[in-house]
C-alpha cells in the first residue's frame, strides 16, 4: 500500500512532470453546447497529454450543470483517464458527519477518483471522513488563487493569517501522509510561506496560465519539499485551434518551462 503523497512524488520524479490537467469544460469556451461534441473535446484532451501529464482534474460543475447526462460524461471522463495518473476531483465540498461519509463513497467508490478537493470551514469533521484510505489523497483549500481569496485567508488573528492556521492544522490531519493544499499561484508570498509551515503536505498550484500566476516561482518553491502539481485548465484545453496537435504543443511548453524551473 503507497500512501498517496509518496504515489504522487513518484510519479512526479519518474515523469519529470509536475502538470496536472484541469478539466473545466466550459461550452461557452469551447464554441458549442453539444454534449457529444464537449465529451470527444475532453477525450481529445486527455489523448493529446497522456505522457506529459502527472493528473487530470475533471471540474465536477462543468459535468453537473448537464444534469444526469453530466454525471455519466464524469463516469466515463474517469473511465477514460484510467490507473496511470491522478484523478483529481475538483468538488470543493465541506460537509460533516454522514453527508461527508457520502461524498467520500460516491467520489473514491462510485467515481473512483484518487483525491478531492475539500473546504475546511467546518473543521476536522468535514475532512475526516476522506482520509481513512491512505492510498485515498485530499487537498484542502489553503490560500486560493481567486483575487478575493484575501478578503478571509489573509485575515490576521493572534499573529497569524488564516492562511497559515490551515497550514498548520493540516499537519496534524497528515498522519497517513495524504493530505495536501490547495494554494494559488497568483499568491507568491503566500505559498512561499506554507511551504515553510507545511514542508511534507503535497500541493495543488491553479493560477498559472489565464490568471497569471508565477510558474516558476510555483515550480521552485512548491517542490522544494513535498511535491507540488502545478494545475493548466484553459491553457492546454482551450489552446489554439483547439485540436490536439494546439492542446500537445501547449502542454509540451508548460512541461518544458517546469523542467528548466527545477534544473
Amino acid at each position: 500500500m503507497t500512501a498517496f503523497n509518496s504515489r504522487l512524488k513518484s510519479l512526479c520524479d519518474d515523469r519529470e512532470s509536475w502538470l496536472c490537467v484541469g478539466l473545466d469544460m466550459n461550452p461557452e469556451a469551447f464554441g458549442s453546447k453539444d454534449l457529444a461534441n464537449l465529451k470527444d473535446h475532453t477525450f481529445n484532451v486527455i489523448d493529446a497529454t497522456r505522457d506529459l501529464a502527472v493528473a487530470y482534474k475533471p471540474n465536477f460543475a462543468f459535468f453537473e450543470r448537464w444534469g444526469a447526462a453530466g454525471f455519466a460524461w464524469l463516469e466515463e471522463t474517469a473511465m477514460y483517464i484510467g490507473d496511470d495518473h491522478i484523478k483529481i476531483a475538483d468538488a470543493k465540498r465541506g460537509d460533516i458527519g454522514n453527508t461527508a461519509i457520502q461524498y467520500a463513497d460516491s467520489i473514491f467508490g462510485h467515481f473512483g477518483f484518487d483525491c478531492v478537493t475539500l473546504s475546511p470551514y467546518m473543521g476536522r469533521d468535514s475532512i475526516d471522513p476522506f482520509l481513512h484510505d491512505p492510498e485515498k489523497g485530499v487537498f484542502i483549500l489553503c490560500r486560493t488563487s481567486n483575487p478575493s481569496a484575501e478578503d478571509f485567508q489573509n485575515i490576521l488573528s493572534d499573529d497569524s493569517t488564516l492562511f497559515e492556521k490551515v497550514s498548520m492544522w493540516a499537519n496534524g490531519l497528515n498522519d497517513k501522509n495524504n493530505v495536501g493544499l490547495v494554494v494559488g499561484a497568483t499568491a507568491p508570498e503566500e505559498l512561499t510561506r506554507i511551504r515553510e509551515i507545511s514542508p511534507d503536505t503535497s500541493m495543488l498550484i491553479p493560477g498559472v496560465g489565464a490568471q497569471g500566476g508565477d510558474l516558476e516561482h510555483s515550480v521552485k518553491v512548491g517542490n522544494q519539499s513535498g511535491a507540488a502539481l502545478i494545475n493548466i485548465s484553459r491553457g492546454i484545453s482551450f489552446a489554439g485551434d483547439m485540436s490536439e496537435k494546439a492542446i500537445r504543443s501547449a502542454a509540451e511548453k508548460y512541461v518544458n518551462k517546469m523542467r528548466n524551473c527545477i534544473q
